[in-house]
């Protein structure tokens, strides 16, 4: 590290299926690594088989951060992450290794790199509010509500995405202001960051039906590998309920549901394809909105060493 020089960090980024940990690996094993996971659904614990988790076994070729850190009756948010990264980094570099950051948690990413904007924290007794009105009239009719306070948030949000129109809603309840009002502010900074320059190596599609055709697929091996046994085991823990953080994430919720009777199979898992091809869709425009990004096409077949060498060259090992 050159004093008065921040010190660059790669970090992997792409969306769902993109490859990220394939690539991650593959450096590893040429580098002194440790990753830093970006990624909101592996800091729980027994979520690994819907999360797609690293296995045991690539965890034990190298060092990973930020997984299994927190249950999933808890919230983590983007100002633990981001307080935990910058922490984490001073620590592995001290050690004489590399911090690499991957995921594709986009928020997270931001708070690192661009500071917290001053939204309010979450508020159990308004979440359950909120929670017990969309019981009684739905979803869409909160989206009608949110659309009255904040209609720039509500444009940008399906009548149904129940995580962010009620933490939209709590965020106006609680600061008296719209979220798109708070989030248009200056974020507020610090000096925490100023030692890392932090650089976005991101996996995309040129193909996007490719990059669909392997979230269907990987999907489908989740199943396969037990991925309802384990909500059910989730569900059977008496303390979990669908409106949990932990609960929403993206195959989840689509699996509580089918367990409550919600549908048959086949409807299951097509609202699981789905939902993850649309978070798909969310992280590839937060990735676009990075023109400092390197690009590597992750439809081809030697993605990998192409990460590779571009983290190779930015980091300049």
């Amino acid at each position: 590290m050159t004093p008065g020089v921040a010190t660059p960090i790669a970090c992997v980024l792409g969306p769902t299926a993109s490859g990220k940990t394939a690539a991650a690996l593959a450096f590893a094993a040429r580098h002194p690594v440790e990753i830093i996971s970006v990624d909101s659904a592996l800091v729980y614990r027994e979520m690994d088989i819907g999360t797609a988790k690293p296995s045991a076994e690539e965890r034990a070729q190298v060092p990973h951060h930020l997984i299994d850190i927190v249950d999933p009756t808890d919230a983590y948010s983007a100002a633990e992450f981001r307080s935990d990264t910058l922490r984490l980094v001073a620590e592995i570099t001290a050690r004489g290794r590399i911090p690499l950051l991957v995921g594709g948690t986009m928020l997270y990413y931001k708070a690192l790199t661009h500071g917290l904007n001053d939204l309010p924290g979450a508020n159990a007794e308004v979440r359950a509010a909120l929670d017990a009105e969309a019981l009684r009239d739905g979803w869409p009719a909160l989206h009608a509500r949110l659309a009255e306070v904040d209609p720039l948030t509500a444009a940008r949000l399906a009548p149904n995405d129940s995580q962010r129109i009620q933490r939209a809603l709590e965020i106006f309840m609680l600061a008296g202001q719209p979220m798109s009002t708070l989030l248009a502010a200056p974020a507020i900074s610090d000096d925490a960051a100023a030692a890392w320059r932090f650089v976005p190596v991101a996996l995309e599609p040129s193909d996007r039906s490719v990059l669909h055709e392997r979230i269907a697929r990987r999907f489908d091996a989740m199943l396969a590998a037990g991925f309802l046994d384990e909500v059910e085991r989730l569900r059977a823990r008496g303390d979990l309920q669908p409106g949990l953080p932990s609960m929403r994430c993206v195959g989840y919720r689509q699996a509580w549901e089918y367990l409550d009777g919600a549908g048959d199979f086949a409807t299951m898992r097509d609202k699981g394809i789905f939902a993850t091809r649309q978070l798909c869709k969310r992280q590839l425009t937060w990735l676009r909105g990075m023109p400092e990004r390197h690009v590597v096409d992750c439809c081809l077949a030697d993605a990998g060493e192409r990460v590779v060498e571009v983290v190779e060259r930015v980091l300049d090992v």
